[in-house]
Order: structure tokens, then C-alpha cells, then sequence
């Protein structure tokens, strides 16, 4: 048997194929002969999207034309145009900005009739109700986290008290003569100043004139020191609703919050774009410990933006949840961090300080805080103090590919009162070219402790997963293994690999579909919704390649796969990495596509290369 190829998965020789007899099989629904029944079924479907695209074609200015469609430059209509490529085609890396964007345009068009709905409705109008259903889940909430209108009519008209972040704001911008209004000026000296004497002094663990260090703090430098001597003058003149109790006046410290005992346990990384509330349902079912919701801008969720808010959903079922916080400055991240500890349910909060794209780390987020250790600081002490559940912090290997500087960041973030931290193998330009280094991790996470580091790259089987806590990590957290193989939880529990069938893996997509269904809705807009995510995660999962195809186990998460035949037609479809073929999935689940429908992946991460 000749060895793989550099960088290629080792399929089994008698299941590998070229590219264009992949494409051939494919076209030909896994019988080159034909079949009756496919042909039947392709003039139903034929004619079922000239009925839709009666009522849903859109003007020709906002049409695409196909041949800009497939993924990587391939056509749509004939995939052996990939092979005219220009010789010198952009790396595809990064977020797809150009992709189009269309959104269904029809729904006026597609309204149902009145005599329908009706036919839902009871005696006065009402809507019909399950009544066993109902009593089933009366008393129970299902998804938890939502924005009320109220809170929203507050954040937008700046009604919202933040008076434990305006407390810590006022002694960062007091060197500023701010005079403690905790305002607009505020927020500009605390973006536009560098650490103050305030923050200087409190390295010093409290000993400078300015920043005395309250008694029932202990050894703990909170940021409530950063007070002014006058600061309870100014507490007794507050205006206040109802009478005041203990914990009004009373800070919690460090040793008395509650504590994130997830040592040990599989975390699921906070996946921007794929790791919505029905992705996570179905790692859930899989075995995933913790789950994270998709990164939140700060400043979108002060403005109150619905679609932000919906970031931080969370359901029933996720036991251990936490969500995932991005911004720049102290004043956003710290007002933003009260405003979620007094109005939504949550575990832990975490600092993104690892999003390596251009839009975040242009502005000073995400990487970006690695190199600005004045604001980290300020963001990392500002949010502790106005948190009443755990402050956790996900971080790189550094920004530059041969210049690590977690190592010493670590210290520091453990003594500003971080709970824990998670170390991505690599830097922010690598991105997720090359390996993750996992010996980097290891020494790092000896130089954390007591502080629980928890570790993450390239886990996609139980053996990396056991290298990896074999580091002295105290736990690992699975990011793209989890969109290639989300059964890789269980295992990782069960120690084994899992040659997972086609059908069922098929039946994780009907559950991800019916999940999304709930989730987003059921109408035109829902479905659409629907599909869009299970396209993006569709794109991670034809990276799988089945346990029993390969020559010899287990799969490299960095490895390409070939073309190959699987062991039945929706095997292979499954592993195809053309557009077409996933349109052709939601298609099984969700029903034809509208007309003149397009799909590009938002991602087109380099990570074979």
C-alpha cells in the first residue's frame, strides 16, 4: 500500500476516486444506470421549483450569476471548471466578505390566506390549545434569556442603571477631573487614557495614597479600592428605591463568589456563526459538559439590538452555560457585564481576547487586548467586580507566529481575579494553519496554577483528547472537532471510535432541522433561517471521513480528505465540498430552495494548508 500523500487523510485505496468520477457518481445518484424512481422524483422536483419560482423569482438586477456561486471558484453548473483556476488565486482564509447576501423577498407574496389561519382559532378567535401539551410545560421555561421589551425601551433610552460600573468608572477617570458622572465623559477619558495611578498603585496591592484597600476585601485587589476616600459621601447621597439591605452595601469578595468547578469536564468552544442554541442542543445530547453562547459585541447589546441579544439564549437543557463577551474598552465591557449579571440567567462570563479577524482586532478587541495589557487590566478587574458568577478569559499563544506571550500574560490575568483561563494553540496569524502547541499549553498551564487553564486545538478523537489532558491541562475545550463530529463527546466518554453510519448522522441533521424549526420559527423566514446555519455547518461536517474508510485511525483534524466513494450514495454525498451537493441536503430536510438561491460559507479557513 503506497503512503498518503502530505497533508491527506488515509483513505483505503479501493474507496478512493478522482474528482471528476466523485462528481460523476454524484450526478448520477449513485447509479450510473439509472433508475426509475430518481427520474420520477427529479421531474417532481423539477417541477415544483417552476411552481415556487412563479412567486419567488427576483428582479434580475439582484440575480447572481451561477458561475460566481460555488465554493472556491468552482461553477455550480459544471464543476470541472475548477480546473481552469487562475494561476494565482487569493488564499482563501478568513471571513468570506464578498459572499452575497440573499435573503428570501417573498413573504408578502406567500402570505397565507385569512380562511386558513382561521381554521387554527376556536370560539372567540382564540387560538386552539393543546391542553395536555400545554400543562406538560406550563411553569417551565424552555429557552431562557430573552429581551423583554422593557429592558430594551431602557437600554435604548439610556435608562439603565449601571451604578456598580459607574463606581469603578469614577476612580479610573478621576486622575481625569471627571467629577464622577459616570456619563459620556467617562466613557471617552476611560478609551482615550492609559492605566491610571489609581490601577498603578493597586499592583501594589493597594499601597498607594489614592487607593486604599477596603478591610472586607482581604488580600484581594478588587477594583472597589479604586474608589475615591469620599466614595461612601458620594454612596449616601445616591437616590434609592425601597429600603437597603446587606447586599446593597456589602461587597461579595473573590473567595465568596461562586465557584466554576468544571475541571476535567468537555467544553464546548463559543463558535461564532455555527454554534447556535440548536447546534449546542445536539452536543448536548452527545455529551458536551459546558457550553458557551456565540461571541456578543458589548456595544450591540447596550443598544439593545435584538439579533445581539439572541446570542445569549440559552436552553433548558445546558446545565452549564456561560456566554461570551467581545469589546475594547473598560467602560462597555464593564457596564455591559453588570447589565447581564442583574437581568439574564449564566454560569460564567467569558472575555474573548482570541478572535483573530481584522473587524475586531482593527478596533482593539478580541487578540488585539494581548498587546494593550493597560486595558485588559482595567476590563479584566472592572468586570470581576460588578459579577456575581465567575469571570473566565479565552486567550492565544500570542499575535505574531513565533512570539508567545501568554506565558506572561497568565500571571497577570489570575492576579486581576480571573476564574480561569482557556489557551488556543496558536497565534493569531497562524489562525488554524499548523498544529496547535500542545507543549507551549503544558507549560503554561503549570505556570497558571492554582488557576484552572483549560487547553484547545485539534481535538477530533479520544486520543487527542487523552494527549491533550495528559499535559496537565484541567480540561479541554473542542471547537471545529465538534463541527466535524459532534458525536466526538461521547467519544471521548466511551474511549472508542464510532463508525457512525450515513442514516445516522443523517437523523442528527433531521434533529438539528426540527431544532431550528423551534428555534428560529417555522414560516418562510424560519426555514430560510434554518437553512442558512445548517449550510455553514454543513461546510465543517463533510470534513468527516467515516471510521471505516480509513487506512489506519484516528483522523487528523488538519488532514484534507480526498475524493473518495463511500459505502452508500448519501455517504458520499455527505463528504462532498461542493455547494450544490449541501443545497441538495436542506433540500431533503427542508424542502426545495427559492429560486435564484445562493450559499457561500462564511468562513474559508485555511486549514489544510
Amino acid at each position: 500500500m503506497a503512503a498518503a500523500a502530505s497533508g491527506v487523510a488515509p483513505v483505503r485505496a479501493r474507496f478512493l476516486t478522482s474528482k471528476e468520477q466523485f462528481h460523476a457518481y454524484l450526478r448520477a445518484r449513485g447509479e450510473p444506470s439509472g433508475g426509475g424512481e430518481e427520474e420520477e422524483e427529479e421531474e417532481e422536483k423539477v417541477k415544483e421549483e417552476e411552481e415556487v419560482g412563479s412567486c419567488q423569482s427576483e428582479p434580475p438586477a439582484k440575480r447572481v450569476k451561477s458561475e460566481d456561486l460555488g465554493q472556491d471558484g468552482e461553477s455550480r453548473e459544471d464543476v470541472g471548471a475548477a480546473e481552469k483556476e487562475p494561476a494565482e488565486r487569493k488564499r482563501a482564509r478568513g471571513q468570506n466578505k464578498s459572499r452575497p447576501c440573499m435573503k428570501p423577498k417573498h413573504y408578502e407574496q406567500s402570505r397565507l390566506c385569512p380562511s386558513v389561519t382561521q381554521a387554527h382559532l376556536g370560539d372567540g378567535y382564540q387560538n386552539i390549545v393543546n391542553t395536555d401539551l400545554a400543562k406538560q410545560w406550563e411553569g417551565k421555561s424552555l429557552v431562557r434569556n430573552n429581551l423583554s421589551k422593557e429592558l430594551q425601551h431602557q437600554l435604548r433610552k439610556r435608562k439603565f442603571s449601571f451604578r456598580k460600573a459607574d463606581e469603578y468608572l469614577r476612580g479610573l477617570g478621576k486622575p481625569h477631573g471627571d467629577g464622577g458622572k459616570g456619563g459620556k465623559a467617562t466613557e471617552r477619558s476611560t478609551e482615550e487614557q492609559e492605566v491610571s495611578n489609581c490601577t498603578t498603585a493597586q499592583e501594589g496591592l493597594g499601597d498607594g495614597p489614592e487607593c486604599p484597600a477596603l478591610p472586607e476585601q482581604g488580600e484581594d485587589p478588587k477594583p472597589d479600592a479604586l474608589q475615591s476616600p469620599t466614595a461612601g459621601e458620594e454612596a449616601s447621597s445616591m437616590k434609592t428605591v425601597g429600603p437597603l439591605t446587606d447586599e446593597d452595601v456589602i461587597k461579595l469578595r473573590s473567595c465568596e463568589k461562586k465557584k466554576l468547578e468544571i475541571q476535567g469536564k468537555l467544553y464546548l468552544a463559543p463558535l461564532t456563526t455555527c454554534g447556535n442554541l440548536p447546534f449546542r442542543r445536539i452536543c448536548k445530547r452527545f455529551g458536551a459538559d459546558v457550553t458557551c453562547g456565540e461571541m456578543a459585541v458589548c456595544t450591540n447589546l447596550l443598544q439593545g439590538q435584538s439579533s445581539e441579544w439572541a446570542l445569549l439564549k440559552r436552553h433548558h437543557t445546558e446545565d452549564i452555560f456561560g456566554v461570551q463577551l467581545e469589546g475594547a474598552f473598560p467602560d462597555t465591557m464593564t457596564k455591559c457585564a453588570e447589565l447581564l449579571n442583574q437581568t439574564i440567567e449564566v454560569d460564567f462570563v467569558d472575555i474573548n481576547v482570541g478572535c483573530p479577524i481584522d473587524l475586531v482586532y482593527k478596533k482593539g478587541g478580541g487578540c488585539a487586548l494581548m498587546t494593550r495589557s493597560n486595558k485588559f487590566e482595567q476590563i479584566v478587574r472592572g468586570m470581576n467586580s460588578v459579577l456575581d458568577v465567575p469571570l473566565t478569559v479565552k486567550i492565544r499563544t500570542g499575535v505574531q507566529e513565533k512570539i508567545n506571550v501568554a506565558h506572561k500574560i497568565i500571571p497577570k490575568i489570575r492576579e486581576w481575579g480571573a476564574s480561569m483561563v482557556t489557551l488556543h494553540g496558536r497565534s493569531r496569524e497562524q489562525r488554524y494553519t499548523r498544529g496547535a502547541d500542545w507543549d507551549y499549553i503544558a507549560e503554561c498551564a503549570k505556570i497558571a496554577s492554582p488557576m484552572p487553564l483549560f487547553g484547545n486545538g485539534d481535538i477530533l478523537s479520544y486520543e487527542d483528547a487523552d494527549r491533550a489532558m495528559q499535559m496537565g491541562v484541567s480540561g479541554i475545550m473542542i471547537a471545529r472537532g465538534a463541527l466535524i463530529k459532534p458525536w466526538l463527546f461521547t467519544e471521548i466518554k466511551e474511549q472508542r471510535h464510532w463508525d457512525i453510519s450515513s442514516s445516522e448522522r443523517f437523523d442528527i441533521l433531521k434533529d438539528f432541522t426540527n431544532y431550528g424549526l423551534e428555534h428560529w420559527g417555522s414560516d418562510t423566514q424560519g426555514v430560510e433561517k434554518t437553512r442558512k446555519f445548517l449550510l455553514e455547518w454543513l461546510s465543517f461536517l463533510c470534513r468527516y471521513i467515516p471510521v471505516g474508510l480509513l487506512e489506519h485511525l484516528p483522523q487528523k483534524i488538519n488532514e484534507r480528505p480526498p475524493y473518495y466513494v463511500g459505502r452508500d450514495y448519501l455517504e458520499t454525498l455527505m463528504a462532498s465540498q461542493n455547494v450544490d451537493d449541501w443545497i441538495r441536503i436542506s433540500e431533503l430536510l427542508l424542502g426545495a430552495v427559492p429560486t435564484n438561491f445562493t450559499f457561500l460559507p462564511k468562513h474559508k479557513a485555511n486549514s489544510y494548508r
